[in-house]
């Protein structure tokens, strides 16, 4: 491949330096080694570079210099000179060697000096020696660091490993001289070494004896745990200077080694995206430091995971490639804490094992009566951190509260409260730090939450942080919303803004169909067409939506098929324009045609045709169809078992057995039970009353024991702008609002129970046992239904009175 094209094609990859390292070296390999394939360039990539760094690293040089795949010169990274060694070695022969920086000879390995690569012989750089001052390689140095060559040797200079071994018998005699000198060879496996480590030892013997974090060499440190090893009381292994631990020493710093911890703290500096002040994992673009939470969370630092397929921070390395937090694979165990057997991590506190989901739990300690995170005990005694570990040692203290319970603290290390103060202000605060009139309220809500650890979670994975800066400066309302680009996380903030009455209810299912309506009727070219759906959608939909509401909110299933209704006229009308035809000019047959393709279509523009042909906009026609009873298996029998098992299996969630059973014995649906609330029970010391309809039912013991318990320990997931306790029986995962029916739907069938075929079976029994006046008072459903799934059932208590005068009378008594 010429210069010129070599040069289009890194120009064209080099936006994707950060996003696909790899693939950019992969390709920039093949243009000049296009007879090897993709895949063993990917490998041999893959092969030399751990992560990101080294990865970008490569394909950034590539991009700078592709012609060192040609020529092999340096100056370049170590990791070039790995990928052209590893090419050649799988077969590529235009790919040139790495090639000496001085005498030009092709290397199979090579030393580096810089960003250059030397041959053994030229990395040597003579030095002028002490003794005959000539230039030449450096064969040894002397204990002050002064370079001899070979033809000036040490003179009357003792054997390092004998210094060494007289040395450590004067300190621990009992140590075998053998044992010793093998311990020092495996330490130091160079002569310089074993005399840098004889010559430390003499001046400072002290080393042995648990002074070594001043050693001046790490083969020091090596030798001081070799001999610990051995079973020695009197060489100690050294501890840290600053924490003071007895662990394994990481880098000298001011002339004393450390810890890893203690080195980080001392490179630590604040995060140019978080501001916590903490060891850089990398700078970015303008050299700022970036922590390692900041760098896994950008998005040019996601990967694809290998088994979700979901472009995700990395949580770890195996060998098919990385994975995200969700995949991440834990061991099996029996979480000491639940008793169930999956996935579980080793607890710090208590050493057991314990699985995802009592890492997240909260509840009211048994012991000390607050509502923390769980850390020990059982589910029906759960015990807090500190109850769990009453030791006050193993215990540290949040540095800006105070809050005990925390295995990690330090100076810069605060708690997830002390967090969300710090967070709330930069995202709420003004210029001056105080925060602004408008989110006071949501502030003062935010911070009072039980569960701190959310609020952090919502600021710093969620986008209402950036929702909340956008809309700085001017009043929240529910325009200022519906302004913004449409999705969850601005559903959310809105819920959590009514919940804590920043802003007012309304019913946003009703909002976001009439928002729909008017967008998809603005989007029709013909006017006339636009007319006739204005007339359709908002006066004849929403007015009956609105009316069947009587000033409740509409529900999902209610909101769908408005909205399929309104679609089903757009789709009828694109139709007949397509054949040259109006509404007014279509005839009978196009109506067949049309059914006859889209046959889920035509049934939902039945409602549209026939509301035409009442207002003389059309002659088609098309009949309502007259519901004729349920089409499934009416199965009774399977109906009391399912009810049996909800009342009596106690390891069930409470608030699924309470609905599933509302499903059985009383033929509800998931859209009526999720919209229950505390003022629909009444709960007495006699007994136990729901209202479903107009009239209320007494409940049975088992049922009104569990209702009964359910509307005292209910929660639901909101913790954010929830305030004091919600009235809905089923609270949901938003502030101020209930479970969805499609949710609620989901967790029944989860439990193999279908709700559409188990009401059609309660309502098919109940109606051939409850008069249909009062079947209908006592469900909350329409007369109508209740006198349809009455006849369907051959329960028409309307023949009754006649079937009795038809019965012939008595005999009379003599």
């Amino acid at each position: 491949m010429s210069s010129t094209t070599l040069t289009e094609v890194t120009a064209a990859l080099a936006p994707q330096v950060l996003l696909d390292p790899i693939g950019v070296s992969v390709e920039v390999v093949a243009a000049v080694e296009p007879t090897l394939n993709r895949g063993v360039i990917a490998d041999c990539v893959a092969g030399i570079t751990g992560g990101r760094v080294k990865q970008r690293r490569l394909a950034q040089a590539l991009l700078d210099r592709p012609d060192v795949l040609r020529d092999g010169r340096s100056p370049a990274p170590r990791v070039v000179a790995d990928l052209l060694i590893a090419l050649r070695r799988a077969g590529a022969t235009r790919i040139s060697p790495p090639v000496c920086a001085g005498c030009g000879k092709r290397l199979n390995t090579f030393q580096r000096r810089g960003q250059d690569w030397y041959c053994a012989v030229c990395d040597r750089r003579p030095e002028p020696c002490f003794v005959c001052g000539l230039a030449r390689p450096v064969n040894f140095r002397d204990r002050h660091g002064r370079p001899r060559c070979a033809q000036c040797p040490p003179e009357n200079e003792r054997n390092p490993v004998d210094v060494i071994v007289d040395i450590v018998a004067g300190i621990d005699p009992g140590l075998p001289t053998d044992l010793v000198a093998d311990a020092v060879n495996t330490a130091a496996r160079q002569r310089g070494q074993r005399h840098q480590i004889a010559w430390t030892l003499q001046g400072r013997p002290d080393l042995l004896t648990g002074g070594g974090a001043g050693a001046p060499a790490p083969c020091v440190l090596r030798l001081i745990g070799l001999l610990a090893d051995t079973g020695s009381q009197i060489i100690l292994r050294p501890a840290c200077p600053h924490c003071g631990r007895v662990i394994g020493l990481h880098r000298r710093i001011n002339g004393q080694w450390l810890c890893r911890n203690c080195v980080a703290k001392t490179r630590a500096r604040p995060c140019a995206g978080c501001g916590a002040v903490r060891e850089p994992g990398a700078r970015d673009e303008h050299g700022q430091p970036l922590c390692p939470t900041c760098l896994i969370r950008q998005p040019a630092n996601h990967e694809t995971c290998t088994k979700c397929r979901r472009r995700r921070p990395v949580s770890v390395r195996t060998p098919d490639g990385p994975l995200c937090e969700t995949c991440r694979p834990w061991k099996i165990g029996t979480c000491g804490i639940c008793g169930r057997t999956g996935p579980c991590l080793i607890s710090k506190t208590t050493g057991q094992p314990w699985c995802r989901a009592c890492k997240q739990r909260w509840a009211r300690c048994t012991n000390c009566g607050q509502d923390r995170p769980v850390r020990g005990g059982t589910l029906d005694a759960p015990l807090c951190a500190t109850c769990t570990r009453p030791d006050p040692n193993f215990w540290r203290t949040c540095p800006g509260c105070g809050e005990p319970g925390r295995i990690h603290a330090g100076r810069n290390i605060r708690c997830a409260r002390c967090t969300v103060h710090r967070r709330l202000r930069e995202v709420l605060g003004d210029d001056t730090g105080e925060i602004r009139p408008e989110v006071r309220a949501l502030h003062q809500a935010l911070t009072a939450t039980d569960r701190p650890t959310t609020v952090e979670g919502w600021l710093n994975r969620s986008a209402a942080p950036t929702i909340l800066r956008a809309l700085a400066g001017q009043p929240l309302t529910h325009d200022a919303l519906d302004a913004l680009p449409p999705g969850k996380p601005v559903e959310h903030l809105r819920s959590v803004l009514v919940a804590i009455g920043t802003l007012p209810a309304r019913d946003e299912h009703l909002t976001r169909l009439q928002r729909w309506i008017t967008e998809t009727i603005a989007e029709r070219p013909n006017p006339d067409q636009q007319h006739l759906l204005r007339r359709y959608a908002i006066w004849h939909v929403l007015r009956r939506l609105r009316g069947r509401l009587n000033g409740a909110d509409t529900t999902h299933h209610q909101f769908t098929a408005a909205k399929r209704s309104v679609q089903a006229a757009v789709t009828l009308l694109d139709w007949l324009t397509s054949r040259g035809r109006t509404l007014t000019t279509a005839r009978q047959n196009d109506l067949d045609d049309w059914q006859a393709n889209d046959k889920a279509t035509g049934r939902d523009a039945g409602n549209f045709i026939r509301w035409a042909n009442r207002n003389k906009l059309t002659k088609l026609e098309l009949p309502a169809t007259r519901w004729g009873g349920p089409t499934g298996i009416i199965d009774t029998e399977a109906r009391w078992e399912r009810a049996r098992h909800l009342l009596h299996d106690d390891t069930l969630n409470p608030e699924d057995r309470v609905a599933g059973l509302l499903v059985l014995l009383y033929a509800q649906q998931p859209a009526a039970i999720s919209r229950l609330t505390l003022d629909h029970i009444q709960i007495s010391d006699d007994d136990s009353c729901i209202r479903l309809g107009r009239e209320p039912i007494v409940l049975p013991t088992p049922l009104a024991d569990l209702v009964r318990a359910l509307a005292s320990t209910r929660r639901g997931h909101a913790t954010i702008g929830a305030r004091g306790t919600s009235p809905w029986l089923f609270p949901g995962g938003q502030p101020g609002r209930p479970i969805s029916a499609f949710q609620l739907a989901e967790r029944l069938r989860q439990l193999g129970l279908n709700p559409a075929q188990s009401r059609s079976t309660a309502l098919f029994q109940l109606a051939t046992e409850v008069p249909a006046a009062v079947l209908a008072r006592m469900l909350g459903i329409h007369i109508a239904v209740a006198v349809a799934w009455q006849r369907a059932s051959a329960g028409d208590w309307t023949s009754y009175a006649a079937e009795v005068s038809r019965r012939p009378s008595p005999p009379q008594r003599q």
